[in-house]
């Protein structure tokens, strides 16, 4: 299984909306240079966060983008849910196999899947990002956002 640029590229998103969330409205653009993203991608996935009730819009000239609910309270499984569709290996609901054994096998990982996605707040990774980019300011060499 490999996740498309949707959910890698939302999860950048949301998780920049999060660290820069005591700004106020953040503009897209800033994000997509920030981020080294297409601005009309960033729109694309935008749209979809914001129809989910992920994020808010608001125009003008203090417009731009906001999480719409605690960073805490969102996880990386709402933004690939919401990107991707069925978080899941496969889907055997309509399987006409009887008694077929590897559904297990699919169920579990797909399970596993969700967990892991389940069990990561934006809230504590906007904390880890922030602690990242605080020691690349301090000469420290790191990875990440």
């Amino acid at each position: 299984m490999k996740l498309s640029t949707k959910s890698r590229y939302g999860t950048r998103l949301m998780l920049e909306l999060a660290i820069r969330q005591p700004e106020g409205f953040i503009l897209l653009g800033d994000i997509a240079r920030s981020q080294n993203i297409s601005e009309k991608y960033l729109w694309q996935l935008a749209s979809s966060l914001k129809a989910a009730g992920l994020v808010n819009a608001q125009r003008g000239v203090k417009g731009g983008f906001t999480l719409a609910k605690p960073a805490n309270d969102i996880t990386v499984k709402d933004i690939v849910s919401v990107l991707e569709g069925q978080i899941g290996l496969v889907d055997c609901q309509g399987c006409d196999k009887e008694g077929c054994i590897t559904s297990d096998i699919w169920k579990e990982a797909s399970a596993a899947i969700e967990r892991v996605f389940s069990s990561y707040k934006l809230s504590d990774m906007a904390e880890k990002a922030v602690r990242m980019r605080a020691k690349r300011k301090n000469g420290y060499a790191a990875f990440g956002v």
